[in-house]
């Protein structure tokens, strides 16, 4: 690999000799004395009234403590982090296959699945709606009461169809993006603990204990004190996790039998269940005059929802707001719709909507440059957005110039590789580059609290405690690198505490590329009264005056003398009665009220070789170049392996990755169906370059950059295969089968 990030220290992250033993325990790998284990019953139909349910002979086998229904839950029988709309347990109607209709407490996993099948529930199918389009039909079934559609946003500027008259080259195309599986190594999972005050006890993965907290209350009809949740370690989430999963069901069987109660979901079951990326089909019309300066861009977003909303709004929301991406575009019209279908539930998903319109955008770009017959990256450089201008929704951002400085090294790396073709008969190459960006935080009108906690505790550790979690992401890493440098001490001086909503702040959830951002603009805010605190008491106790000391390795150093510190943290934390310094605060959002509008943005950019077999349609992936402006890398390890890891994600996404829907069952059943990329697909030559400048008076630190890899990976892939056989791609994941019949119809191959 090639890269300009300098390691500041070769640390190993601190979940990382653990990790690689195996040694470290997951959530799921917990058991407790008298454990029960527990299945959950999901829909036989797509779609379909509940006419009765019959549990009787589940209850008589030997073996089951428990079996429950919507009967059985005593609170709001809904959840969902903005709009409560899914059942816990349905009662008249279910929606989806993925709906649950029963669950069962046995002494074994084998038992309780011999209990689902003695389960007789009668059901009387309906008509199912298996896309969007069906959905809004006039004469369609309503899904909801409200009807087929879950949320609809939209963004104009100017006047779109006055400057489309003045335009001399217009391009129009549709594309099409598939559900896409998060693919976590652990299955959703976890065991749920029965307290003898009537409380729970939740060890789940999940990226939000505070808001589990708060939807198990309404569930459970039990106050959020009473509720523990104890949330990290998890196998990975990628925002599969953000929503509710196994929790309300472990969790009413707990506190039924008074037992602790077990789920860990099969890879079947995970897939049945769980969350998607967003299926959307988006039609740009785009146009410029002659000489590529883009005049008007008109888009329409059409995303499946599948059955419930989960966070469905906010990433058609996300959308609408990336449709211009870092360019400016003087008249705009972005209209997006989303809509209740009896297909696999969508929400939370790694780049949150910007992925599918990042693919459109940029795909309209080269489109452009080849009728214009222009140079891709100077038709870019000609509509990119200056440090000063507003942001995509003319709101006012945080300046940056990154958009220019990432173009401006892709544009280098494109010059630097230029060679000539290495096309054989049956070989072609192709290069194609794409830049992207990408909102941090929750945007405006959406609670977004942040904060965190630093104290010296009673092992003269330094404490450093934030509310949200470490989803595999290297949360650990970037807290411990920032703390080393704030506050001066080692690694061994300090004790990182997050995921367990009983001990911890309020930090937000791990979603939205917030973490870094949050914990570093903690550390600003607590660095100095935490220092104050612990010197104030080292120089009343030794008698040294305050300016002469400073916080160090292993404890407070004065100034001048080398031979260790003259008060350990040990000895401060025994004198020091009160040493904690808490923040709390609002993530930096744009003071404009534009729903949803961001305000700190990474910005990334790829440069991507492809070879195109034309005898078998495959396309292959030969590099991958990446160009991130996030500001400073706080941790080198963590910062290379999301961005490599966001883009294998999206190679998977482009070439290979759909969860396949047949009439809104799932032709996809587990991973011998699902292809994901191995070692094989992924290029040797990947490499990874940070941008750490900020723009001058940036005061806002390092940006996340858990997403911002994800996003451009896919149009410079597509444009790289049109650089190798002039074919256009449109829908995903490319199929061997289309390019073929592109080579075909342009007669590249002559058959001997």
């Amino acid at each position: 690999m090639k890269t300009n990030i300098q390691e500041k220290e070769d640390r190993v992250r601190p979940d990382g000799l653990s990790k690689v033993t195996g040694a470290l325990k997951y959530l799921t790998d917990l058991t407790f004395p008298n454990m029960l284990y527990a299945k959950i019953l999901r829909s036989a139909y797509p779609h379909a009234k509940i006419l009765s349910i019959n549990t009787e002979e589940a209850e008589k086998l030997p073996g089951v403590a428990s079996v429950i229904t919507y009967k059985d839950v005593p609170g709001m029988n809904r959840f969902g982090i903005i709009i409560p709309d899914q059942p816990v347990l349905c009662e008249e109607r279910v929606r989806t296959v993925g709906d649950a209709v029963a669950a069962v407490a046995a002494t074994s996993y084998e038992i309780a699945e011999m209990a689902l099948k003695l389960i007789q529930v009668e059901y009387e199918e309906l008509p199912i709606i298996d896309t969007p389009e069906k959905g809004l039909e006039p004469n369609a079934i309503k899904l909801h009461p409200a009807g087929n559609i879950c949320h609809r946003s939209s963004y104009t500027n100017g006047d779109v169809e006055e400057a489309f008259k003045a335009c001399e080259v217009i391009v129009e195309e549709t594309y099409e993006l598939p559900r896409q599986l998060h693919g976590y190594m652990e299955t959703e999972g976890g065991v749920v603990v029965p307290q003898e005050d009537g409380g729970i006890t939740v060890y789940a993965a999940t990226q939000h204990g505070f808001k589990d907290r708060f939807q198990l209350s309404r569930i459970l009809g039990i106050p959020e004190g009473m509720i523990r949740i104890i949330s990290s370690p998890m196998g990975g989430s990628f925002g599969g996790k953000d929503e509710l999963n196994i929790q309300p069901y472990a969790a009413l069987l707990a506190l039924k039998t008074n037992c602790p109660v077990k789920i860990h979901n099969t890879r079947a079951e995970s897939l049945r269940a769980s969350l998607k990326r967003h299926p959307m089909k988006i039609t740009a019309k785009t146009g410029t005059d002659r000489l590529g300066k883009i005049l008007a861009h008109q888009v329409k977003i059409l995303a499946d929802k599948g059955a419930y909303a989960t966070l469905g709004p906010a990433v058609l929301d996300f959308a609408v707001e990336h449709a211009a991406g870092p360019y400016i575009i003087p008249n705009i019209e972005t209209e997006g719709v989303s809509v209740f279908t009896n297909n696999g539930v969508t929400g939370e998903f790694r780049g949150f909507g910007g992925n599918q319109i990042t693919f459109a955008l940029e795909g309209q770009l080269d489109r452009l440059a080849a009728v214009l017959n222009m140079d891709p990256i100077e038709l870019r450089q000609i509509n990119l957005r200056n440090a000063t201008d507003l942001g995509p929704l003319g709101h006012r951002i945080a300046p940056t110039d990154s958009a220019a400085l990432v173009l401006k090294e892709i544009q280098r790396l494109y010059e630097k590789s230029k060679s000539p073709s290495k096309d054989s008969n049956w070989k072609r190459y192709g290069t194609g580059i794409a830049i992207a960006m990408h909102g941090g935080g929750l945007g405006f009108g959406r609670l977004d609290s942040a904060g965190g906690r630093i104290s010296l505790n009673k092992e003269g550790k330094i404490e450093i405690s934030f509310g949200f979690e470490e989803c595999g992401q290297g949360l650990l890493s970037v807290i411990e690198n920032i703390v080393i440098e704030e506050i001066g001490c080692r690694e061994e001086d300090i004790q990182i505490v997050i995921g367990d909503t009983s001990v911890v702040p309020v930090s937000g959830s791990s979603t939205a590329s917030r973490g870094t951002s949050i914990v570093w603009q903690s550390m600003q805010k607590m660095k100095e009264p935490f220092k104050h605190k612990l010197i104030q008491h080292a120089s009343i106790s030794l008698s040294i005056p305050a300016e002469n000391l400073y916080l160090g390795p292993t404890g407070i150093w004065e100034l001048g003398k080398e031979e260790g510190p003259c008060m350990t943290y040990k000895t401060c934390a025994e004198g020091l009665l009160d040493s904690t310094v808490l923040t709390s605060f609002h993530f930096p959002v744009t003071p404009d009220a534009v729903n949803g509008g961001h305000f700190l943005y990474s910005f990334g950019g790829v440069k991507v070789d492809v070879e195109v077999d034309i005898l078998s349609g495959m396309v292959k992936v030969m590099s991958i170049d990446h160009v991130i402006s996030a500001g400073p890398v706080v941790s080198p390890k963590g910062f290379r392996g999301q961005i490599e890891g966001g883009g294998v994600m999206s190679l998977g996404y482009t070439l290979m990755e759909e969860v396949k829907m047949m009439n809104s069952q799932y032709a996809t059943q587990n991973f011998d169906t699902y292809l994901m990329p191995n070692i094989v697909d992924i290029p040797f030559d990947t490499n990874v370059f940070a941008i750490e400048e900020l723009y001058e008076g940036d005061i806002y630190g390092p940006r996340g950059v858990g997403e911002i890899g994800t996003i451009a990976i896919t149009p410079a892939i597509i444009k790289a295969i049109h650089d190798a056989i002039g074919c256009w791609v449109t829908k995903l994941p490319i199929s061997s089968e289309e390019i073929l019949e592109k080579v075909e119809a342009r007669g590249m191959l002559s058959w001997i």
